[in-house]
């Protein structure tokens, strides 16, 4: 089994994660890791004092803000914040509320706070910077490159080239993400902005992934006409070069990179790559060495390194370095991972099966129960495999239903979906309260088009725990959306009382949209999609939205919501659907 496949899936350390913290190069001195301001203990000491005179709903709204900053109720002071600066129009009521909206952690009002600083001050830098991160940890790679590309207009630093680095190695939808790119380098002037050379930098490195090598190459050009000592562009032509295969341009990019930045480990990792792929096993092992040495042994660098060894098909170097590890009195989970992995590489099967099931709860346990059932079927052992599962769930009861599921899964993989029925059924009449168990055997039914099915099983989850709201939205959305006549109530009933279990789900809040769509009111639908879609702009929101908004007479907007969806995606089922019952809604694309 190719060792680059033992590894996909897993994702609790990835390389380039580890390099760019140990190069410090994640956001500007300002910033917390996650690209967000930081701030004392106190979350109002440094915000801006308020010196224009108030009426007296507003000095009541700020007052009930003031005070509940005080006393720690930083979502009640963000609201009344958030709700002055959409009153008076003051940037600096949007940033209280956003400093009180993060002390609270409350990723919505963040989101809503921010988006209104942004909208009072456009050319501020903090806002867009927040916004960026807030859409990269949902996973909306194209809105958090328009936040970066905004900060760069308004002349500030967007961290393109870091942005694209992340982007390539986590497999974000990089043909989405080039257009405006290209978009903003052939704006008139680009090049006069500050940071045109991170924009430049951030561009190649995507345009290499894409296999346009030529104009990748070009853009590198470019940047070493400006910045020739510049330490980014060397690591990019590195980059590029391995991805090429040109392995001494790499190995010399690496070093003219080391001489610049002696203390930047991406180099000597990067050095060490070329070495490898170049056979150069001692000299790659150095390199390492080197470079643990003077980060003294570091664990995380440790592993990092044991993961290019094994992505690039060298095991004993690998073991090499996990070995230390082992005589710690607590080893990593990822190290017993990896451990697997080099076993099964090197075909010994059963030793891989006991790093993998050493491996204790966390985020690696369930992605080695599975690689190691996977290793078993690929070894013609489906019941070697099938018994391996059923002996860690009598093992490990807090995962007894994500087992099942993980069973369940690779026998559907397999095509013998009978069996994997037979399986759940029994299951569940063993533990018949178990909630997990009956939320998967009611989605099975649901896709089976079984409703009355999948209603009892959600029913049965009701009756263990009346507040389940994954259950409730569930089965109010599913009579919603089929507009079971008669059920509307009922559906809007059960929305409703997921949401007072869980009112910052934006499923939830998609679902309430919904209901209040067929029930005749879409002017109430709005507020709730508009709020939902802000939280998680996905696909199936954006049809529901774009729906009432043409229920609304808004269909220019419908139309330009449908537009940004089909090109931040390349598969939209639901806005699909739609435009084959709304044909009119379709965006009429530029000539």
């Amino acid at each position: 089994m190719p060792l680059r496949a033992t590894l996909l899936g897993l994702t609790p350390l990835p390389l380039v994660t580890t390099l760019l913290l140990l190069s410090g190069c994640q956001t500007s001195a300002s910033y917390t890791e996650d690209g967000v301001p930081t701030y004392s203990s106190d979350p109002m000491q440094s915000a801006p004092p308020i010196t224009r005179g108030l009426d007296a709903a507003g000095l009541r709204a700020l007052l009930t803000a003031e005070f509940a900053g005080q006393r720690g109720d930083y979502r009640t002071a963000s609201q009344g914040y958030l709700e002055a600066a959409q009153r008076y129009s003051a940037p600096a009521l949007a940033e209280r509320a956003t400093f009180a909206a993060r002390f609270g952690n409350d990723i919505a009002l963040i989101e809503a706070s921010a988006l209104r600083w942004r909208e009072l001050s456009p050319t501020a830098e903090a806002p867009n910077r927040l916004l960026a991160t807030l859409s990269l940890q949902r996973g909306d790679w194209y809105d958090s490159l328009e936040q970066r590309l905004t900060i760069t207009q308004a002349g500030g630093n967007g961290e393109i080239a870091a942005f694209a680095e992340i982007a390539v190695a986590e497999e974000a939808p990089l043909n989405l993400l080039i257009q405006p790119l290209r978009s903003h380098l052939a704006q008139p002037n680009a090049d006069q902005l500050e940071f045109h050379s991170d924009v430049l930098l951030g561009t190649a490195l995507i345009e290499a992934a894409l296999g346009d090598v030529d104009q990748a190459q070009q853009r590198l050009e470019q940047v070493a006409q400006r910045e020739p000592a510049s330490a980014p562009l060397w690591l990019a032509k590195a980059r590029l070069a391995l991805e090429t295969g040109n392995h001494q341009t790499a190995q010399r990019a690496a070093q003219a990179g080391l001489e610049l930045a002696p203390d930047d480990v991406r180099f000597v990792l990067m050095l060490a790559q070329a070495e490898i792929r170049l056979n150069n096993i001692t000299a790659a092992e150095e390199q390492t060495n080197t470079l643990l040495e003077n980060h003294g042994g570091n664990q995380d660098l440790r592993i990092a390194l044991a993961q290019l060894y094994l992505e690039e098909g060298h095991s004993e170097p690998a073991y090499r370095l996990l070995q230390p590890l082992i005589g710690q009195d607590t080893v990593p989970n990822i190290a017993y991972y990896l451990l697997g992995a080099i076993a099964q590489s090197q075909g010994e099967i059963d030793d891989a099966l006991l790093y993998y099931r050493q491996v204790r709860s966390g985020d690696e346990f369930l992605p080695a129960r599975a690689t190691a059932a996977r290793m078993l079927i690929e070894d013609n052992r489906l019941l070697d495999a099938r018994a391996l599962l059923r002996i860690e769930r009598m093992r490990h009861d807090d995962y007894f239903g994500d087992l099942v599921l993980l069973e369940v899964q690779l026998l559907d993989e397999l095509g013998l979906e009978d069996e994997a029925t037979e399986l759940l059924n029994r299951e569940v009449t063993r533990t018949p309260d178990d909630t997990t168990l009956l939320y998967l055997r009611a989605m099975r039914f649901w896709e089976a088009g079984d409703v009355a099915a999948m209603e009892q099983d959600l029913r049965q989850i009701l009756r263990t725990d009346p507040n389940d709201a994954m259950a409730l939205n569930a089965l109010g959305y599913t009579l919603a959306d089929l507009n079971v006549p008669g059920r509307l109530e009922e559906a809007r009933e059960l929305i409703e009382r997921a949401y007072e279990a869980d009112p910052e789900n934006p499923a939830i809040l998609d679902s309430m949209g919904w209901v209040y769509f067929r029930l005749g009111q879409p002017e109430e639908a709005l507020a709730w999609l508009e709020s939902a879609y802000a939280q998680m702009p996905d696909q199936e929101i954006a049809a529901h939205l774009a729906e009432v908004l043409h229920a609304l007479g808004r269909s220019d907007e419908a139309r330009r919501l449908i537009q940004q969806i089909r090109q931040r995606t390349g598969q939209h089922p639901q806005i699909d659907e739609l435009l084959e019952r709304h044909p009119e809604l379709t965006p009429i694309e530029a000539p």
